[in-house]
């Protein structure tokens, strides 16, 4: 399940994209239009930046903006920078051990071709469809 945090993230995004030429945004602006908390922003846009989706800018003029065109970014980057892993089984995630129980699990085929097909989905989808 895609988490509150998510969610923000990317509608944050999409603000971002909406004012690009407007240079810096200011995140009191997007918590406006977007009706989020200015502070619950704030940590969410900690991880865009770290994660170098955004940049900021502080003082006079400041705020936030894309690092990148908007048909750059996909909807799966922005959700795992801000989720972590979206694999739905722990065997699945990017780094994961390998299962011991993998060459014999029923499931596994199963949850494979799920993980494929919501990877597909997210990660075909830019910011820019948005917009």
């Amino acid at each position: 399940m895609i988490s509150t945090k998510g969610r923000y993230a990317l509608r944050l995004m999409i603000d971002l994209a909406e004012h690009t030429g407007e240079g810096f945004v200011p995140l009191k602006d997007t918590a406006r239009r977007q009706e989020i908390s200015k502070k619950y922003l704030e940590i969410i846009v900690k991880d865009l930046v770290r994660g170098g989706l955004v940049r900021g800018s502080s003082g006079k003029g400041g705020g936030y903006r894309l690092c990148r065109a908007a048909e750059d970014y996909t909807v799966g980057e922005i959700l795992e920078i801000t989720e972590g892993t979206l694999a739905p089984v722990a065997c699945l995630a990017g780094g994961a051990e390998p299962c011991p129980r993998a060459g014999f699990c029923k499931t596994l085929p199963m949850w494979t071709e799920y993980d494929a097909m919501m990877r597909d989905f997210f990660f075909s989808r830019t910011l820019a469809s948005f917009v």
